[in-house]
């Protein structure tokens, strides 16, 4: 056990610490996710991050936001991570100024970041958060 269920209302999160190990638990919409608190990168704390949500665009100079307060951004850097997954969909390390061949290309044909943050189960047991090991 971890916390309360009343303890992260919907669209919260708290640090948790769970065999010395920090977890940032999130409440999205009555649904509790947990990732590892560590930024992969330089290990910035993602629970002192804020959420985001994820931009999308159809075209240059037009946008929508989806998934709103579904990513969190990592303090430190800006990295953000998918809080269902931990997935990141961007490497800053590629990201330069520098000229490219251009194409177009479908949006689905894009590949993820290669950073993860780590996930854990969590689960539900009576009036209690539960993270699982």
């Amino acid at each position: 056990m971890v916390a309360r269920i009343d303890e992260v209302k919907p669209g919260e999160h708290k640090k948790v610490t769970v065999r010395g190990r920090d977890i940032a638990l999130f409440n999205l919409a009555g649904q509790f996710y947990a990732i590892g608190d560590r930024c992969p990168h330089e290990a910035g704390s993602l629970s002192a991050g804020c959420k985001v949500s994820l931009a999308e665009s159809d075209a240059p100079g037009h946008y929508r936001l989806s998934r709103r307060g579904e990513f969190i951004k990592c303090p430190w850097h800006g990295w953000e991570f998918d809080i269902k997954t931990g997935q990141s969909y961007c490497d800053p390390f590629k990201m330069r100024v520098r000229a490219y061949e251009a194409a177009i290309t479908s949006g689905e044909d894009l590949t993820k970041g290669p950073y993860i943050a780590e996930t854990f189960r969590v689960s539900i047991d009576a009036d209690y958060v539960v993270i699982e090991l």
